[in-house]
């Protein structure tokens, strides 16, 4: 699809849109790499308003080309996916009211494996895994053994996590569990929001859990049968009701990227939040600072994110994800706001980050789904290969393909 085919932009600072594809009037939403032996490059991404997923060619990122579509079961999200060892784990779950699927309808649940290296075009699924309850959210697999689900169970009060041995993948084996304590006896009280927004990071024998109103946990996977928690940090009620969504390390530098999600429109989350953790002792994680808050540029008719309607505050941030296809950033953070589009920090100095560049594009003209109330742009996912491309997904929009005017470290 053609430049010229790309919705205008609104603001940039920093970088160059060298790609889009309108994916066929789709929304994508969650997105996993994938890179082949002879040098081939394929993106794949969860259907948000429909059910299925999307694969692309992005050898030539300048010219992603769509494959078939996969289809999906009806009445289902397939929104997460994740691939590394040439096995894409894709997530099945009921979704959430008000979300553009009716409601009371059949879903299917778990998660679905599937071959995309004998052909990425055409996944091959392998084999499939059922929780027994609504299914999983963002998992967590960086090749080998072990895949850690974000996972629902019959008894637990929302998401824990669920390790699985998939190194046979035609048949998913469980091996432990973990979940906050109130999840798994809440006498009552119904603490939904104490659940695993997931992907848990793992990095070595730790995971790094972003464990919604509970706050950040890591736990200690020496025992992969027996994980045990090592610490916990408590962020309180600020930001959304959801909590934690995301957890990220910074390669080589003892500090996590750790973020909140906004969830209600205009200004219903107005303290959504991005903390640096010092994590160099672990048995004692701390905030040391936290990110700046992204503003309009000049000139624009909204004096700030809230007026400009949908929703706006940190979303995804960039997860290598310990896939050599995956640009690896120890300095640079690149995040996805919704309304406020991708927005890039520099954390030379981890007390001060300092926000350097954005790009958000005009606002769709077309709706695709049920959300945002007010149609307005919203970034949802982004990923970072190794070349540099980043690809960014809008949920009215399609795909973003962009890359910095400078090196990202």
């Amino acid at each position: 699809m053609a430049l010229d085919e790309a919705p205008e932009i609104q603001e940039n600072i920093g970088f160059e849109l060298i790609g889009y594809h309108d994916l066929d009037g789709k929304a994508g939403f969650k997105l996993a790499l994938h890179e082949t032996a002879d040098g081939r490059w394929y993106l794949y991404t969860g259907e948000l308003w429909g059910h299925g997923w999307l694969v692309l060619d992005v050898t030539d990122p300048t010219a992603p080309r769509l494959a078939p579509p996969v289809p999906g079961p009806d009445g289902t999200w397939t929104i997460q996916v994740q691939a590394a060892d040439g096995l894409l784990v894709a997530g099945l779950e009921q979704p959430m009211p008000g979300w553009g699927v009716p409601e009371g309808v059949p879903f299917e649940e778990g998660a679905l494996f599937w071959d995309i290296a004998a052909d990425p075009e055409h996944p091959r699924l392998l084999g499939e895994w059922r929780t027994g309850a609504t299914g999983t959210h963002r998992n967590f697999y960086a090749g080998g053994r072990y895949a850690f689900m974000t996972a629902t169970r019959p008894g637990w009060v929302g998401h824990g996590l669920v390790i699985l041995d998939v190194s046979d993948p035609t048949a998913p084996r469980e091996v432990s569990t973990w979940a906050w304590p109130e999840q798994e006896n809440d006498h009552g009280q119904g603490v939904v929001q104490n659940y695993l927004h997931g992907p848990a990071h793992v990095e070595g024998d730790r995971a790094y859990l972003p464990h919604g109103r509970a706050g950040l946990v890591i736990l200690d996977l020496s025992d992969i049968t027996k994980p045990t928690m090592i610490s916990h940090l408590d962020f309180g009620d600020l930001g959304s009701v959801l909590g934690v969504h995301s957890a990220v390390p910074l390669p080589g530098r003892d500090l996590l990227i750790v973020n909140g999600e906004a969830i209600q429109e205009s200004a219903g989350d107005a303290l959504n939040y991005t903390f640096v953790v010092d994590i160099s002792d672990e048995r004692a994680p701390r905030i040391v600072s936290t990110f700046p808050m992204p503003r309009p540029l000049p000139g624009l008719p909204h004096r700030n994110y809230y007026e400009k309607g949908g929703r706006f505050g940190p979303h995804n941030q960039h997860h290598f994800q310990n896939n050599p296809a995956h640009a690896r950033l120890s300095r640079h953070v690149p995040m996805t706001y919704f309304n406020a589009g991708l927005r890039l920090f520099d954390l030379a100095d981890p007390l001060q980050p300092v926000e350097i560049g954005c790009f958000v594009p005009a606002d769709p003209t077309r709706r695709r789904g049920a959300l945002p109330s007010t149609l307005t742009s919203q970034f949802e996912d982004l990923i970072i290969d190794r070349r540099g491309n980043i690809f960014v997904t809008d949920k009215n929009h399609g795909l973003f393909v962009l890359r910095a005017e400078h090196p990202l470290e």
